[in-house]
């Protein structure tokens, strides 16, 4: 890890061992490698809240999401720093759909359903996103510290279209870097009917109280 680099963990209470790989593993970056683990899971968003409000209570400059699962290339990092470095963004997503399709093991049934989820959440917000569900961002520490992430609702799939929405309400710049996403080979998808119907009518909310309630 470089010098100026810092990684958080939040485990939730995983069957795969997360936790006793990344506690061996900080055994030789006692100060770059932090762990945070919880009794059970509370879902997506609520994990992010709990990663988010660590890093900025720790004040970085820069903070970034993604899986752990290696479906994200961690080189890519690199990349979505740079934009974000260059002031040509505040949010650097790293996009599976900005030029066609790049998604790698994704069975057609679901690269339909994630690529037609995408379309239907700009037609209804209007969001210039072409991936707004990548759970690969980097945020600058202007901008995720401008939201209250107490209030963000959703706590699925839906948490990573309510982010980029109010951060590009707030009139931050959002900035898309194409990316290859490789489907996970061990573990499963945390996608269920739950979360498709919370991201369907979370849309749908999201821009009524874009319209309606400015607080939102």
């Amino acid at each position: 890890m470089q010098n100026n680099n810092f990684i958080l963990v939040v485990d939730d209470n995983s069957p795969d061992g997360t936790s006793n790989i990344v506690e061996n593993l900080k055994k030789d970056n006692t100060d770059k490698l932090f762990l945070i683990t919880r009794e059970k899971k509370d879902g997506l968003g609520s994990a992010y809240k709990v990663g988010f409000k660590w890093a900025l209570e720790q004040d970085f400059s820069y903070i970034f999401e993604m899986d752990a699962d290696l479906s994200h290339n961690p080189n890519e990092i690199e990349n979505l720093k740079r934009l974000l470095i260059n002031n040509e963004c505040d949010v650097a997503i790293g996009s599976r759909y900005l030029e066609g399709v790049s998604v790698v093991n994704w069975p057609l049934s679901r690269i339909f359903l994630s690529y037609f989820a995408n379309i239907y959440v700009r037609l209804i917000t209007c969001l210039p996103v072409r991936d707004s569900t990548s759970g690969f961002v980097g945020y600058s520490n202007t901008a995720l510290s401008s939201l209250d992430i107490n209030k963000i609702k959703f706590n699925g799939y839906a948490f990573q279209i309510e982010m980029k929405f109010k951060l590009w309400k707030k009139k931050f710049k959002l900035k898309e870097h194409q990316i290859i996403f490789v489907n996970r080979e061990h573990g499963d998808s945390k996608m269920n009917k739950n979360i498709i119907f919370e991201a369907i009518i979370g849309v749908i909310k999201l821009k009524f109280n874009s319209i309606f309630n400015k607080n939102e």
